[in-house]
C-alpha cells in the first residue's frame, strides 16, 4: 500500500515536471516569435506614419491615420522600376547559375570517382569558415583588373557557385541508392542523362530549397552590389533604399514604405514555399 502510494506521487511529480517543461518552453517559443515578429510589425507601421510621428520620442506603436500615400511618395522618390528590374535580373541569373554549378558539382563529388576527391572537397568545405567580408577586397581587385566594377557582371560573377550548395545537394544525391546509377550505366544512360533526368526529380525537395535560399540571399543583397557600383541605374532594390537619406536627414516613413516593398516578395515566396526549404534542409543529413 505504501508502495503503491510512493509511486503514485512520484509518478505526479514527474508528470509535473513535464507540464513545467513544457510551459516554460512555450514561453521561451512565445518570445522568441514576438523578437523576430516585432521589427516587421515596427517597419511596415512606420511606413503609415507621418513624418513627425516616425521619429517621436516616446515611439509611437500605432498611426493615427494610416498614410498609405506613403508608398506612392515612396515610388516617385527613386526610380524603383528600375531598380526592380536589376533586382529581377541578378536573382535570376545568380540563382540560376549557382543551380547549375552546384547540381554538376554535387553529382560529381556524390557519384563519380576520381583522384583527389576527397582531399579536394574537404578544402572547399573549409573555405565556407573563410567570411565573405575577408573575400571582398580580393574579388574587387580580380573583377577592378578584367574592368567589369560598375557592370551586371560584377554582380553575378561572384556568386554563381556556393559550396553550401554543392554540400547540400551531395548529401542528396548520395542518399539515392548507386544501385539505382549502376543499372542506368548498365542500361546505356550517359552520366549527364542520369543527372538531369533521374536524379534531380529525385532531389527535387533539396533543389527548390537551394533555388529559394539562393534568391533569397541575391534579393536582399546590399553591401556588395554598394560597392562594385557607381551608377544609380545599375543598382538593386536594397541600394536604392540610400535614396531616402539626404544630408538633410532620413524620411523614415519613405524608407519603411520602401523597405517593405522590397522585402513582402520574399516573405511570400518563403511562406509559399517553407516546406521545400525545410524538407531539403533536413535531407542534408540523410546518406544512403
Amino acid at each position: 500500500m505504501f508502495k503503491s502510494g510512493f509511486l503514485g506521487e512520484r509518478k505526479q511529480h514527474a508528470t509535473a515536471g513535464v507540464n513545467m517543461l513544457k510551459i516554460v518552453s512555450y514561453i521561451m517559443l512565445i518570445i522568441g516569435s514576438l523578437s523576430m515578429i516585432l521589427p516587421f510589425y515596427w517597419m511596415i507601421a512606420t511606413s503609415l506614419k507621418t513624418g513627425a510621428e516616425a521619429v517621436a520620442t516616446p515611439p509611437v506603436w500605432f498611426p493615427e491615420s494610416w498614410r498609405w500615400s506613403n508608398y506612392e511618395r515612396a515610388l516617385e522618390v527613386a526610380p524603383f522600376g528600375r531598380y526592380f528590374l536589376n533586382s529581377l535580373l541578378i536573382t535570376a541569373a545568380t540563382t540560376v547559375g549557382e543551380l547549375v554549378t552546384s547540381i554538376l558539382a554535387a553529382f560529381a563529388f556524390a557519384k563519380m570517382n576520381f583522384y583527389g576527391k576527397n582531399v579536394l572537397f574537404t578544402i572547399l568545405i573549409a573555405t565556407m569558415m573563410v567570411p565573405f567580408e575577408l573575400l571582398m577586397i580580393p574579388n574587387y581587385l580580380t573583377l577592378s583588373k578584367l574592368d567589369l566594377i560598375n557592370t551586371y557582371g560584377a554582380m553575378i560573377i561572384p556568386f554563381l557557385a556556393s559550396v553550401f550548395s554543392v554540400f547540400m545537394l551531395k548529401q542528396n544525391f548520395e542518399a539515392v541508392p548507386k544501385e539505382l546509377y549502376y543499372a542506368a550505366k548498365v542500361d546505356g544512360t550517359s552520366d549527364f542523362k542520369f543527372l538531369w533526368q533521374i536524379l534531380v526529380p529525385l532531389s527535387k525537395s533539396s533543389v527548390v530549397a537551394v533555388t529559394i535560399l539562393k534568391a533569397i540571399s541575391s534579393w536582399n543583397a546590399f553591401l556588395w552590389p554598394l560597392i562594385v557600383t557607381n551608377e544609380t541605374s545599375l543598382r538593386p532594390l536594397p541600394v536604392g533604399l540610400q535614396a531616402f537619406t539626404t544630408e538633410a536627414g532620413t524620411y523614415f516613413e519613405l524608407l519603411m514604405a520602401a523597405a517593405t516593398i522590397v522585402v513582402v516578395p520574399m516573405i511570400i515566396i518563403y511562406i509559399v514555399l517553407q516546406k521545400y526549404i525545410i524538407q531539403g534542409v533536413s535531407n542534408t543529413g540523410v546518406k544512403g
